[in-house]
């Protein structure tokens, strides 16, 4: 009954039609857009309009949130899912967007506690995604990196990677996988690919990939994520086999699209 309720929702939400403002915002900022045809920019649209009514949106800090946001926000996650069912940020309720860098607070000593380490002082928070909680977002950073996807980097991507990581119950750098031949691949290819990036991290060697990366596995995941969709060519040459797994995962192939627009 409930899911019935749900899709009856949904389709009073897509019959609304897309927003020509929405759509500007996408096309002047986010590059992948161009890649997409014209039956996948369809798709997208409809996921975009169902992810902003369905989540909860809080602008933190004094920050009034704006339809650039939400869009340029639920752009990005939708894009990640666009080949995937629609249920797969279900465990997403709520999205907090900040204007700038937000720092943790400062790990203090307990009463009883004796200091084995260095205090950490505050720490930079560009975005987090907590487990039963928010996606937390850095507004200044999301728009930023948006516009310059050849770097690499985009806080979106990392932050809803984990939320696809976390939907098994753990954030262990495998997202949910359908068959048993699947998870073996994924484990073969990644567990390879995250221990020689260890290994060149922690002898200072240059790597393609960020080394926060080599954190753990999970941070692993979502960085990969971020290339797979910032720079497919480059991953797809540089690191072929994981490339090969996402792709698997995503049910895309970023680098055919981009490399087809450059040829037409």
């Amino acid at each position: 009954m409930w899911q019935w309720f749900r899709n009856n929702r949904r389709k009073k939400i897509i019959a609304t039609p897309f927003s020509s403002e929405w759509e500007r915002h996408i096309q002047n900022n986010i590059p992948y857009y161009q890649y997409l045809n014209h039956k996948e920019k369809t798709r997208l649209q409809d996921l975009i309009q169902i992810f902003i009514a369905e989540k909860s949106w809080l602008g933190c800090n004094g920050l009034e949130l704006t339809d650039e946001i939400r869009v340029m926000i639920a752009t990005h996650a939708c894009l990640m899912i666009l080949a995937l069912p629609n249920d797969y940020y279900r465990n997403v309720e709520s999205i907090y967007v900040y204007p700038s860098t937000i720092f943790s607070p400062q790990n203090s000593a307990g009463f009883f506690e004796v200091r084995t380490t260095p205090v950490q002082g505050a720490m930079p928070i560009l975005g987090e995604a907590h487990h039963r909680g928010p996606v937390i977002l850095v507004w200044d950073v999301v728009k930023k990196e948006t516009r310059h996807p050849e770097h690499g980097h985009n806080v979106v991507y990392h932050e809803f990677a984990h939320k696809l990581d976390m939907l098994d119950g753990s954030a262990d750098g495998t997202p949910l996988l359908t068959t048993s031949e699947e998870y073996q691949r994924w484990i073969e290819v990644c567990s390879k690919e995250y221990l020689e990036l260890c290994n060149k991290v922690g002898h200072g060697k240059s790597t393609f990939f960020d080394s926060y990366a080599a954190t753990d596995e999970a941070e692993f995941f979502a960085v990969v994520t971020e290339h797979f969709f910032c720079k497919p060519e480059n991953m797809k040459r540089y690191h072929p086999k994981l490339y090969q797994v996402l792709q698997g995962f995503y049910r895309q192939d970023p680098a055919l699209k981009v490399s087809t627009k450059k040829l037409s």
